[in-house]
């Protein structure tokens, strides 16, 4: 599909017909406004015409679906992975201004003084906030290149107290499992019968200690992620002499979003947009499975499209959220000497930035990393390798990278009827 845009800007109905775009761009009737995906903008007033575009989107924690389809075509696929490292980098940053309170350096407030945001109606945490902007941008962007009448997007609301207990009914949602003890480390040491989930009790030793099976910066303090072990049985766990095969249960931490993306993503869509509607999981996966689709992303935005049926794409867009901004200056780990190692990596190296599209031998790939001697580690925005040294002597740049780079990747779809 080549996408075009009227000569106001406007988004008009794609074509396949590669011939006629080159003409027009030869012919000086056209321009390339975008590469991937590849759309060009019409030099000359042109008709309107525009079929009924439905677009599906399938909402995640962690990937979103998009499909815009027709009742006989489907014109646009996309997968795009979000981000989620922003909890992780919170932490982080928190962890280092703790302990500037405790150097002599410049005094920063107490986290405890500076929590007036929170209270604010309407207030959401960064992590979640970066997600809700995220699904909107991708939405917008799609919008950018064709003609959509109409958005439905699959919401869902989990309730998180019926996945942990199924069989809790009546007034028992208001009588948590903390309930009557004072803090967590109670409950746990309660729900593990005082008792070390080693040796059970065979060090005889009569402290005992609440261990986090996942780091604090990662699991937090939530009961599913603390174990009881008693004080000897922690050391040898921690110095390294005995292993254990502890896990916590799953989280709730993308049901718990999911949640919030129902309410907080449909209304600035609706507000945004004319003609936005809600659909649920049980009816995506009905349609799915009445037409006998496979489970993707892609799939699921289809059936949420109201066209399952409509012709695939022959080519499947990808794309991926970075980070572009390090304000960092050193890394987290401390060395021998009191030393800490240079995070800050330069902007080029030898003229190439990170993401940055090139070409090789070997096709279209994307910059992963980067080494001053020139061999640089090419691969597909689904992580697939093309090169983990290849010299930048014989590859080419194509485009600059962004904070959501795309590419095209092309389906195995075998169609005896399809010319491309």
């Amino acid at each position: 599909m080549v996408y075009v845009l009227s000569k106001t800007g406007q988004p008009l109905m794609p074509t396949s017909n590669h011939r006629k775009v080159r003409l027009l761009l030869e012919s000086g009737k056209a321009k390339v406004v975008r590469r991937t995906p590849f759309t060009i903008q019409l030099q000359y007033t042109s008709h309107t015409y525009k079929q009924n575009v439905s677009l599906g989107v399938d909402t995640g924690s962690k990937v979103i679906g998009l499909s815009a389809t027709t009742n006989k075509q489907e014109l646009f696929a996309e997968e795009v992975t979000i981000r989620n490292d922003i909890v992780k980098l919170l932490s982080v940053r928190s962890q280092h201004r703790h302990g500037r309170r405790s150097r002599t350096t410049r005094y920063r407030k107490r986290r405890t003084l500076n929590r007036s945001n929170s209270k604010q109606k309407g207030w959401l945490s960064p992590a979640i906030k970066a997600k809700i902007f995220y699904h909107i941008k991708v939405i917008d962007r799609v919008h950018q290149i064709l003609p959509i009448n109409n958005i439905i997007i699959e919401t869902s609301a989990f309730d998180m107290q019926k996945i942990v207990n199924p069989d809790i009914i009546g007034d028992e949602y208001t009588k948590g499992p903390q309930l009557g003890f004072l803090n967590v480390r109670e409950y746990v040491l309660s729900r593990d019968n005082h008792e070390c989930q080693i040796c059970h009790g065979k060090s005889k030793d009569p402290v005992l200690n609440v261990h986090h099976i996942e780091s604090r910066r990662v699991g937090g303090n939530s009961p599913t992620n603390l174990i009881t072990l008693c004080k000897t049985c922690h050391h040898k766990l921690h110095s390294g002499e005995i292993t254990t095969n502890f896990k916590r249960k799953r989280p709730l931490r993308d049901a718990a979003f999911m949640s919030i993306l129902k309410s907080r993503l449909y209304n600035l869509l609706k507000n945004k947009y004319k003609n936005v509607k809600e659909t649920f999981g049980y009816i995506t996966k009905a349609v799915r499975i009445s037409n006998n689709l496979p489970k993707d992303h892609c799939v699921d935005a289809r059936c949420i499209s109201n066209n399952p049926l409509a012709k695939e794409s022959n080519v499947l867009y990808i794309a991926i959220v970075i980070r572009r901004h390090n304000r960092r200056i050193h890394q987290d780990a401390i060395r021998k000497g009191g030393t800490r190692k240079i995070r800050q990596l330069p902007k080029y190296v030898l003229g190439y930035r990170m993401f940055d599209k090139v070409r090789c031998d070997k096709g279209e790939g994307c910059i992963f990393a980067r080494r001053s001697s020139g061999y640089f580690d090419i691969r597909h925005l689904n992580n697939e390798r093309m090169y983990a040294g290849g010299s930048y002597k014989k590859i080419k740049l194509i485009e600059r990278s962004n904070t959501l780079p795309i590419e095209g990747i092309k389906r195995n779809i075998d169609r005896g009827d399809d010319d491309a």
